[in-house]
């Protein structure tokens, strides 16, 4: 089957997700001693051959766990840095290391260090979708689902630096009321394409629909508008991180909510809830990072040994320190 693989414009191609290709997949990884692990967003046809499907976090979480020798993580570039980080004895391999991020592109470790030197007194507060570089150079790092809960347990008096994702970053300050913090402008462009029109829009099509809203869109503090202004009944509208969504559909009922974040969560919902109607707010956020670990890129990963993702070990062991106060606060979140 690895004659049939092509590189092209779109990542690796040439394969169909189809029985012998599950199966190879299934007989390689046995073979590897391998988990595979897949993102919310990927295509279905990945998230269904995984072994565990997720968020990021959790993911690297239950990878650390395994008796694994191989992680191979279905994902962007900073994912497969974050399992490498907590599994350093594991081998870690990405399908396709081009999946980069353009949230975690939107600040260096040079710029945050800049920030850093203009605010010495302040914390950093990473959210996990950040570069390993980055979290070495983060006090304590932050979900979504828990980034309030880490903002307050941090000393009333300490400025703090949120970075990179200025939508999460906003609900952070506006639910914790905190004043002295500075957020970074960082977005993530598919979920910042995700506008309040949109959610106006579709909302008045389906007026009875619950809204699941991930923190990094761009149209969150329209839906909050929405439910002040009565538009929009406030126990319909949910702020919720990728894990929270399903957890808060096993105890929806039925229905139509409308779903706010990239469209590959659809899947997992759908599969998590049949009978609910969960419909996009925008069908076209789409991630093109995610998409560019197809079938083919995980069959090459998996025969080949490629794309293998390492971190540096002094890098990694002042990541992991971030990432260690985060869990020790409690409410450490599943991940995005």
């Amino acid at each position: 089957m690895l004659d049939k693989i092509v590189d092209g414009p779109e990542g690796w191609t040439g394969i169909e997700a189809n029985e012998e290709w599950a199966a190879e997949v299934r007989r390689l990884a046995a073979e590897r001693n391998a988990v595979i692990l897949a993102h919310n967003y990927e295509i279905p046809e990945i998230q269904d051959i995984a072994h565990f499907t997720g968020d990021s976090l959790g993911l690297s979480r239950i990878a650390a766990t395994t008796d694994a020798d191989v992680i191979v993580f279905c994902g962007v570039h900073f994912m497969a840095e974050s399992a490498k980080i907590l599994s350093p004895e594991k081998t870690v391999l990405i399908p396709d290391e081009r999946a980069g991020c353009s949230l975690a592109d939107s600040i260096t470790a040079e710029q945050l260090q800049e920030w850093k030197d203009e605010h010495p007194e302040a914390l950093v507060v990473s959210y996990v979708n950040t570069t390993a570089e980055v979290k070495a150079l983060t006090d304590v790092c932050c979900t979504s689902s828990n980034a309030v809960d880490i903002v307050n347990s941090l000393p009333a008096d300490k400025e703090i630096l949120f970075n990179p994702d200025q939508f999460l970053g906003a609900h952070v300050k506006r639910e914790s009321g905190r004043e002295n913090i500075r957020i970074w402008a960082g977005e993530c462009h598919v979920h910042a394409g995700i506008s309040g029109r949109d959610l106006v829009e579709i909302t008045e099509a389906n007026p009875d629909a619950d809204l699941y809203i991930h923190p990094e869109c761009g149209c969150a503090n329209s839906a909050i508008y929405l439910a002040g202004e009565g538009l929009v009944e406030k126990e319909r509208v949910h702020l919720l991180s990728t894990g929270q969504m399903i957890d808060e559909a096993k105890n929806q009922g039925t229905g139509t909510v409308l779903v706010a974040t990239e469209v590959g969560m659809l899947h997992q919902l759908r599969q998590t809830a049949p009978e609910i109607d969960f419909q996009p707010v925008n069908e076209r956020a789409s991630c093109s990072y995610m998409k560019m670990i197809t079938p083919a890129a995980l069959l090459r990963a998996l025969a080949l040994g490629t794309d293998e993702v390492d971190v540096p070990a002094e890098t990694a062991d002042a990541a992991r320190q971030s990432l260690e106060r985060m869990i020790a606060v409690g409410q450490s979140g599943l991940g995005e």
